[in-house]
């Protein structure tokens, strides 16, 4: 395969992850290994120690980034330093004084600069003109090449995916990544004569602007494709039709199924999924079932969540309709139960037990559950029935905690004091309903603003849990709409399979190819690639 139709082709591994970077990976590869130009005779190679007249870096001035000035003259550091180019974001200055102190580290146009420690050890780049007389810290190197290697040349050789895997390999240093000068003094440097390097240059810049444009050109159609995708979820929002749900699932936009997600369960808890039934039987019927005593104080009413409870006007979100009734959890009347203790009973029976490490996937698992020792009589005080659900009370992630799980059915097995159980009145609310609520952006949000932290561990307690605002529909509904959220998720696994299935192809087509590619001596016969691609790029990425 020649390198041209590997550019052409790019339309259908589009879609694989990383696929322009990929690319200019493989363009990089192949010019270092005289796989881009054939060579006219067999690469010499050398030490860089003995093709460099300087490999040095530099230093931070004492007191900091306090010492720095808003102009003077330049310091580059490691943020500076990047594989694209030189980036100017971030430069700081010096005063004469200060860079009087860093004389031996004095920037030089076309000066080769690498980065020597940290997270972005390994970046390199070319130090543009305007830059002469700068100076560099201590993570940055300054790499000046003799008149025999093309500084452009020298960037390409260390970039490139075997230079960058070395790097990673032999870096060095307890808690900070490191090269040191004697280790970049020993890179061998494969040397072409002047003119290759040149024409090696040449065709790369030729080949990465062609990645620039290809790369600018899938942004903006991930760009339109995300604004369709906004676009279809405000239009199914305003109005959740089966017309409108259709631009849901379009297969030109497919939209991230974790948005989707989110936004069914935002319309199904406002009323917007599914038609409301004049004949069903009011919310607010449901909660006065649960009538606040005399003897109730103020944090007792707040705890069980009454909806006598007066509910600020500033807290309710958005408008509900007619049927539906805004109140705390606690209205309806659940049961909690904190879990057994970890530590079992002195003397007790083994019963499993569910912990965490038992809810894989927001449900429960049963294949690598635990014993616990706990007394008789305290068994059924811990019981599961189909229905219960158990909320984390604590854990060390603002996600995890207050999480609701649904048990699907009567299990034989207790819970630790990780959970707390919540059991709802049957002719209240449908536990399948209260589940999904666990999962919106308004409950979570709460829980978020309510727990405790203590000793790096979140904790919710049962009266956080009974206070968490609410909107309730009546009781058919909240069937109706449960029977719709799993209808619409069960479309959105689809898609989700389907994209995840689409970008495995993509990649394995994508690794087929530069694997073929790879293998044919005849790369780089590719004069026309540019002028062919060029013309083509439009209809691949619009596609």
């Amino acid at each position: 395969m020649r390198l041209e139709t590997f550019f052409e082709k790019f339309g259908l591994f589009a879609d694989a992850p990383g696929a322009v970077a990929k690319m200019r990976e493989l363009v990089l590869d192949l010019a270092v290994s005289g796989r881009l130009i054939p060579p006219k005779t067999k690469w010499p190679k050398r030490s860089l120690k003995s093709l460099a007249t300087k490999i040095g870096s530099g230093a931070t001035p004492a007191g900091g980034r306090e010492s720095y000035f808003s102009e003077g003259i330049p310091l580059i550091r490691s943020m500076n330093v990047h594989f694209r180019g030189f980036d100017r974001a971030g430069l700081v200055f010096l005063s004469d004084e200060q860079a009087s102190q860093l004389s031996n580290v004095v920037v030089q146009p076309l000066d080769v600069l690498l980065n020597i420690t940290g997270a972005s050890i390994g970046r390199v780049t070319t130090a543009p003109s305007e830059m002469a007389g700068a100076r560099v810290n201590q993570h940055v190197t300054i790499i000046r090449p003799i008149p025999d290697l093309l500084p452009m040349f020298l960037t390409i050789f260390l970039a490139s995916p075997s230079v960058q895997l070395m790097i990673d390999e032999i870096q060095v240093g307890a808690t900070r990544q490191a090269l040191t000068k004697g280790m970049i003094e020993q890179f061998e440097i494969p040397l072409p004569s002047l003119a290759e390097q040149k024409r090696i240059v040449a065709k790369m810049d030729e080949l990465m602007a062609l990645c620039d444009r290809l790369e600018a050109q899938q942004q903006e159609r991930d760009n339109r494709h995300a604004a369709l995708a906004r676009a279809s979820l405000t239009r199914f929002a305003e109005a959740p039709t089966p017309a409108n749900l259709d631009f849901l699932f379009h297969q030109s936009y497919p939209i991230n199924p974790a948005d989707l997600r989110k936004a069914i369960l935002s319309l199904a808890v406002q009323g917007k999924l599914v038609p409301q039934d004049r004949n069903d039987k009011p919310a607010a019927e449901l909660i006065k079932r649960r009538a606040p005593k005399e003897s109730d104080s103020g944090d007792q009413l707040r705890a069980t969540g009454n909806s006598a409870w007066p509910i600020d006007h500033e807290e309710i979100p958005c408008e509900l309709p007619a049927s539906w009734e805004w109140c705390r959890l606690g209205a309806l009347n659940p049961n909690f139960q904190n879990g057994a203790s970890s530590r079992g009973d002195s003397g007790g029976i083994p019963v499993v037990v569910l912990r965490l490490a038992d809810v894989v996937d927001r449900r429960i698992s049963l294949e690598n559950t635990r014993e616990l020792a706990i007394a008789p009589n305290q068994i059924a005080k811990y019981s599961l029935q189909d229905g219960d659900i158990l909320i984390t009370r604590v854990n060390g992630s603002a996600d995890i905690v207050g999480r609701f799980v649904r048990v699907e059915s009567d299990l034989d097995a207790i819970y630790c004091d990780h959970f707390i159980r919540m059991r709802v009145v049957a002719d209240l609310a449908d536990p399948r309903f209260i589940e999904l609520l666990g999962a919106t952006a308004l409950v979570r949000d709460q829980v978020a603003s309510l727990f405790i932290t203590t000793a790096g561990q979140k904790t919710v307690n049962q009266g956080h849990i009974s206070s968490l605002l609410i909107a309730v529909p009546p009781l058919a509904e909240q069937r109706r709409i449960v029977a719709k959220v799993d209808k619409l998720m069960a479309l959105v696994d689809q898609l989700e399979t389907q994209l995840t299935a689409s970008r495995a192809i993509a990649e394995k087509l994508m690794e087929a190819v530069v694997s073929e590619l790879e293998r044919n001596n005849d790369v780089g016969q590719h004069e026309r690639v540019a002028r062919r691609t060029v013309t083509q790029e439009t209809k691949v990425m619009a596609a």
